[in-house]
């Protein structure tokens, strides 16, 4: 049997006192660290960056993972993207969420500044639309060289096809295709048409689960790793042409934009080493992006 002293049960007072008096220094340093970030907080705010909406396709091929450094060391300004389809960058930067619109597709881009959202629209880079699908090719589009043709028999014979359904330039130069194939997808939405509602690398993800066709840039295709079965079958029509724009976004709208050093971007792009900075960026030796007078 065990025998409890009543003494050793006894509270230890000068413990808790010590305890408190930790609390009340960490309390202390707590208000002191907190008072010196709202102090800081301006150098913040006036921190040297901006902020590009931008799309999917630029961001999963891996473009700005070379590009912006250099941008960075050569100006001393961060660029903080943020990547989604063409269709929703659009839409944050009118309603001023970002300094810079960087996309592709033209006609939005030109009804952007149309709007007197945008300063002036700069074409800036291009690659190229591909259709990728499964090795058998049930459809048999390989080597085709009319997108729209080989759409249409992807619709007629009712394969699956991963569409990315979200209004992205991408998108967007899908659905073009398809009414050039006098094909209603709405119709089969579901069906053999999947819309993933998603980007890019997402959508390819998925094509490659369903082992299904998919519209994509080039440049996400190259750096895209869970292929799969799924293979390049056509390329090469010039509808599939597939043009970047870069465009200010009119401090007049909103005037906290960062015009100086968005400007400084965009001219940086358009100089001799934001040029070769784009065209220089290859994914196995393969040049995933050209500019004017490149070719």
């Amino acid at each position: 049997m065990v025998t409890v002293k009543k003494n050793s049960m006894r509270f230890d007072f000068s413990s808790v006192i010590t305890l408190m008096r930790l609390n009340r220094f960490i309390y202390r340093l707590i208000g002191a660290l907190t008072l010196g970030l709202v102090a800081s907080m301006p150098l913040f705010a006036d921190a040297r960056f901006i902020t590009v909406a931008s799309t999917t396709s630029t961001q999963n091929s891996g473009l700005y993972d070379h590009i912006l450094p250099i941008f960075r060391n050569k100006s001393g300004i961060d660029v903080r993207v943020v990547a989604v389809g063409t269709g929703q960058a659009i839409r944050l930067a009118e309603r001023g969420d970002a300094d810079i619109l960087l996309v592709h597709h033209k006609a939005s881009e030109e009804k952007f500044v149309a709007d007197g959202f945008g300063i002036r629209r700069y074409p800036v880079m291009y690659n190229d639309f591909v259709i990728v699908g499964p090795k058998a090719d049930p459809a048999k589009i390989k080597g085709m060289t009319d997108a729209a043709k080989a759409l249409a028999r992807i619709a007629q014979a009712r394969t699956p096809f991963a569409s990315r359904g979200d209004d992205s330039g991408t998108h967007k130069a899908e659905r073009k295709l398809w009414i050039k194939a006098q094909q209603d997808v709405d119709a089969d939405s579901g069906a053999w048409y999947r819309e993933t509602g998603s980007g890019m690398g997402t959508t390819l993800n998925t094509a490659s689960g369903m082992n299904a066709y998919t519209l994509t840039d080039r440049g996400t295709w190259s750096n895209f790793k869970n292929r799969g079965d799924l293979v390049i079958l056509v390329e090469g029509d010039p509808r599939l042409y597939n043009e970047y724009g870069v465009i200010l976004v009119n401090p007049a709208k909103h005037p906290h934009i960062k015009k100086q050093l968005g400007q400084v971007f965009i001219d940086w792009l358009l100089s001799k080493q934001g040029r070769e900075a784009i065209t220089g960026y290859r994914i196995n030796g393969e040049q995933l992006f050209f500019v004017k007078g490149d070719r």
